[in-house]
């Protein structure tokens, strides 16, 4: 029996009534759902709405439906158009008439906006888990590998020696800053709409106060109107995760890259890749590949909830039936992508001498001669171009420059030192960048004490 239906003579179109269901995403938030009308229920009671036995019996029945959903024994009837007229149904069934009162002083606008909240702060804390263990894993690289010599990329183009551990800093930084984004919106997501009514509130002597603690939230939303018709805590958890999801995927894209013949410069485990099925050679680093679709479905999503959002009158508006599809899924989605991609840094090999062997016999140390110049006070423009040309000589002999040492760098400038090569060392030169957030061993280390205090205190940052 649909519930809904006193207003209107006969039975909804059945094509409506499939259309119309929110059920299949419901069942994300059944659970939460039983716990606000628990917590409603148990508030009703105390405000002497419900005389006390009522709200016995009410919750009695509730408490036997949130078991019946977590052992399987019952499941919403599908005749009902949302979980919330589900559970009132079967609650009727368990207790009669008095299964009708269960809705006093609410509305299905403030309940669920009010399960959308309790789900996402649950998960939210699971996504705030999993960044936090990413950043430890990739800490714990750093502190293993940091030392490791690579070379500096730009445009995808070799550009200076670093450390291992800088790279790695930099992703472990822009990770931090996503961690203290996703607290912000725990923080904003902590307020409770129940109460709120569809929109204006409602005239019986209730507690919002009461109810908001009795869910763990902090405290209530403060306008009934705001708090069924704003959606920005939605928006910006969906935000927020595709602003992860981009440092996750240019991640995952290096990984792919490092671990090809190639580049060769990881060895990922066997565990996350597959093999090809005609190619039998084949170790396919599937695992990244599929965080960086991903990613891509998690920035559909915000763009999907910015357009349903973008033109909605208030309040309420069947539209926002559809906000809880890209919501949940950008939640699940990027908190699975980052427990991969931590998995993955923990086990894959990192090959310390491909990386330091790609550094002996390039031109990515032509900065430290213009460096070496600018140090005698030769204007770095003008010591740009000498090198420039001292590059373009090297290159002219077959050779690197490893054959500007001795005298013939001076063909370009005189000021150029007779010793040369003790610049043309590439560990020496990463270590000369002791500026801070340089690439040097010392920043790299100051670096990663300050990102373990952060990671490591949960009240940071």
């Amino acid at each position: 029996m649909n519930l809904l239906r006193g207003l209107f003579d006969g039975d909804e179109d059945d094509l409506f009534r499939a259309f119309a269901s929110s059920l299949e995403m419901d069942l994300w938030i059944a659970e939460e759902d039983i716990e606000g009308s628990l917590a409603h229920v148990t508030m009703l009671g105390k405000t002497g709405v419900l005389t006390a036995d009522e709200a016995t019996t009410l919750i009695d029945g509730l408490s036997q439906i949130l078991e019946e959903l977590r052992t399987g024994a019952w499941a919403p009837d599908e005749s009902q158009e949302d979980i919330h007229m589900a559970v009132e149904a079967r609650l009727t069934d368990l207790v009669g008439v008095v299964g009708g009162k269960l809705h006093t002083a609410r509305s299905r606008n403030d309940q669920v906006a009010t399960d959308v909240r309790l789900w996402l702060k649950r998960r939210l804390g699971n996504f705030e888990a999993a960044l936090r263990e990413l950043v430890t894993t990739l800490l714990d690289r750093v502190e293993a590998d940091g030392q490791v010599l690579m070379p500096g990329y730009t445009h995808l183009q070799r550009g200076q020696p670093i450390l291992l551990g800088h790279h790695l800093l930099a992703h472990t930084w822009a990770l931090s800053r996503d961690l203290e984004r996703i607290q912000g919106v725990i923080a904003r997501v902590d307020r409770c709409p129940l109460g709120a009514g569809a929109l204006a509130g409602t005239p019986h002597p209730i507690n919002r106060h009461q109810t908001a603690g009795h869910l763990g939230f902090s405290g209530p939303i403060e306008n009934a109107m705001d708090a069924v018709a704003s959606k920005d805590h939605l928006q910006e958890t969906v935000a927020v995760c595709s602003i992860c999801m981009s440092t996750v995927s240019r991640m995952a894209e290096e990984l792919v890259l490092w671990s090809s013949a190639e580049f060769a410069l990881i060895q990922r485990d066997e565990r996350h890749t597959t093999s090809s099925s005609i190619m039998p050679q084949k170790r396919n680093p599937d695992s990244a590949e599929l965080i960086r679709g991903e990613a891509g479905m998690v920035f559909g999503h915000l763009q999907a909830l910015l357009t349903l959002t973008k033109a909605m009158p208030l309040a309420y508006n069947r539209d926002l039936q559809n906000e809880r599809k890209p919501l949940i899924e950008s939640v699940l989605r990027t908190t699975a992508s980052i427990r991969l991609l931590a998995a993955m840094w923990n086990k894959l090999e990192v090959r310390m001498a491909r990386f330091e062997g790609e550094l002996y016999g390039d031109f990515s140390l032509a900065t430290e001669l213009a460096d070496v110049l600018v140090d005698r006070g030769v204007p770095f423009r003008e010591a740009h171009g000498i090198v420039a040309r001292a590059v373009r000589w090297c290159e002219g002999q077959g050779g690197n420059l490893e054959l500007l040492d001795g005298g013939a760098a001076r063909q370009f400038h005189p000021d150029f030192p007779s010793d040369l090569g003790l610049w043309l060392d590439p560990r020496a030169a990463a270590e000369r960048r002791t500026s801070f957030g340089g690439t040097s061993s010392s920043e790299i280390a100051r670096q990663s004490l300050l990102l373990r205090k952060i990671v490591e205190d949960p009240g940071s940052p």
